[in-house]
């Protein structure tokens, strides 16, 4: 599969089209040809606007609308870079009328490229007004494109850029690794029975997508020792329909072809009435709190005792549907997901019987980084093939190459980021620039995402600092970012798993650029005209050849220098001063 980014435009059009009925700038280009200009962006950005939900769904599948895509979002970022030199020339402008002695100070804070203007001179100045033209007909020709496109205006429902997920509560136990100590603590909870006065205990099960929940839930599911009067398993997925979840409980507790909810909840009440239950929720996106209390109230029908498990991704879900604290599941060590693999590879728990094989068996799994989901994929890859060179190519394909019809880590991967709100997209989609294993800090992040212009509030009542935070513990409390292991106690650090910081690349595309000197071609040339932001780990000794590849960089908005370890730049570090004097000034 083409690694080609799945653009968050999105976050992108909503800014845009509100610097384009900005006040400030509206009154600075009034009764000019930019405004005309202006006016016509406005209406065919809205209209392709309209139709973006379900463009963004179809590029998955279509590689003319995943091309168009593109060219809007080379588009959008192009009309964003001219607004803001109108918007910094409509503020010199302003603060020039209130302050007739400051304007030389401020045409000095100000880029070259608006230094000096007013509205009659952009109208008259030949650059400006060619760029104007220029991105006016690159709009009106991706918006015809649009009307060739199978591409219509989407209600609001549940992201369906990837296949829907389903489970059963069936489970394959000698393909289970490492979740004894797991499994027992589960099984604690739910024999539990507590003094409280719940009807029913609700346990939630989080972790980051493939690292083993659902399996877990049907080993506990299954168990011999589970002594339940009835039982029912949902798969809830990305749509949290009420009557759908109870008819299926209803299913698993005798026969039920109503449809009305009404209807549904007083049969679903009537039969859990004095019995103990255990109802499995598996998968559970919502975070809706008025969905779940709507759809458990015939729950509290049972005998004291009953149980529910949730599994999730989400912190913010468990909390508001859970009524113990939320069971964490872990990575798997090394030797569980090597386990994992030569089971699946080899109808074996080891490489006993391949020892031409072990070497590189064991650098596989450590792609794995702990997650018995792609220990299981890459086996399946593999499954009965001895070529050496076959195993070799899997060794060194990045995980977004592997063949899709096979690749169940794309699907549990794109669902953690499909359901972002299209502000978080571009937040997550940033830390492309960070390379693997990299440790953050809350701070850190929050002040390049402040400096990008990522921090959006419709309504000016929070600090955005405070905006910041709220975005990053969202990010966190979906499973994206972890904390580090190796943070020190008056520090917190944050890390994203391997196949994340993958997930971070795959969304961004082109547009972030970290320079990896481990690869000799990091990224195609004709690429280079794309990437808006860029970073590079900073060496004892930087000397000019290394930044060569930035001169192809016209378009770039980051230059970020990373430390190469926690204590952040040593004082005797150099960086070429061509870089500084020649490079950064042409950037």
């Amino acid at each position: 599969m083409e690694v080609v980014g799945e653009v968050f435009l999105s976050a992108l059009l909503e800014p845009l089209l509100g610097k384009l009925t900005s006040g400030d700038l509206l009154n600075f280009v009034r009764k000019t040809q930019v405004e005309k200009e202006l006016n016509k962006w406005k209406r065919r950005l809205s209209e392709i606007d309209a139709v973006l939900k379900d463009a963004d769904e179809k590029q998955i599948t279509s590689s003319t609308v995943k091309i168009w895509l593109t060219k809007l979002r080379d588009l959008a970022y192009d009309v964003e870079d001219v607004l803001d030199e109108f918007q910094t020339e409509a503020l010199a402008s302003k603060v020039r009328a209130e302050s007739q002695a400051s304007s030389s100070t401020v045409r000095k804070l100000l880029p070259t490229c608006c230094a000096g203007l007013n509205p009659s001179a952009i109208e008259l100045n030949m650059r400006t007004g060619s760029r104007l033209r220029d991105i006016t007909t690159r709009l009106e020709a991706i918006a015809k494109e649009k009307n060739e496109l199978d591409v219509g205006i989407m209600s609001e429902q549940r992201p369906k850029g990837v296949k829907k997920r389903v489970t059963t509560s069936l489970v394959k136990e000698s393909h289970v690794c490492g979740r004894d100590n797991d499994k027992k603590a589960i099984l604690e909870l739910l024999m539990n029975d507590d003094a409280s006065n719940l009807e029913y205990s609700v346990i939630p099960i989080i972790g980051m997508g493939g690292i083993g929940k659902t399996t877990l839930t049907k080993l506990v599911y299954n168990d011999e020792s589970v002594k339940f009067d009835c039982k029912a398993w949902v798969c809830v997925s990305d749509d949290f329909d009420i009557p759908r979840i109870t008819k299926t409980i209803l299913q698993h507790l005798g026969s039920c072809e109503d449809n009305d909810l009404n209807v549904l909840q007083e049969k679903l009440k009537d039969r859990l009435s004095g019995k103990k239950f255990l109802i499995v929720l598996d998968d559970v996106w919502s975070n809706n709190y008025a969905d779940w209390t709507a759809l458990s109230l015939p729950f509290s029908a049972g005998a004291r005792g009953s149980k529910v498990i949730i599994t999730t991704r989400s912190e913010d879900t468990a909390s508001k549907m859970g009524s113990v604290g939320a069971y964490t599941l872990e990575r798997l060590s090394f030797d569980e997901c090597l386990r994992i693999f030569t089971q699946h590879a080899l109808d074996s728990r080891n490489f006993d019987a391949h020892l031409e094989l072990k070497e590189i068996g064991e650098q596989i799994v450590e792609k794995c980084k702990g997650l018995p989901l792609v220990a299981e994929t890459l086996g399946g890859l593999l499954r009965h093939k001895q070529n050496l060179e076959e195993w070799e190519d899997i060794l060194s394909s990045e995980m977004w190459n592997l063949p899709e019809t096979e690749n169940g880590i794309l699907s549990a991967l794109r669902l953690s980021y499909s359901h972002l709100p299209s502000h978080l997209k571009q937040c997550f989609a940033y830390c492309a620039i960070f390379p693997k294993d990299y440790e953050f800090e809350e701070g850190e992040l929050v002040s390049l995402w402040m400096a990008e212009g990522f921090l959006k509030q419709k309504r000016k009542k929070k600090h955005m600092e405070d905006l910041g935070h709220e975005y990053f513990r969202d990010l966190s409390s979906r499973s994206l970012f972890q904390r580090s292991s190796s943070e020190s106690s008056d520090i917190s650090r944050f890390i994203m798993h391997d196949l994340i910081s993958d997930l971070a690349r795959f969304v961004s595309g082109e547009i972030c650029f970290y320079l990896d000197d481990t690869k000799k071609e990091p990224c195609s040339v004709e690429s280079y005209a794309a990437v808006r932001h860029s970073s590079f780990t900073s060496h004892r000794h930087d000397i000019s050849q290394r930044f060569d590849v930035f001169y192809e960089m016209k378009n770039l908005r980051t230059f970020l220098a990373l430390p190469t370890d926690l204590s952040w730049f040593s004082p005797d570090q150099y960086l070429s001063s061509k870089v500084l004097d020649d490079l950064v000034p042409k950037l």
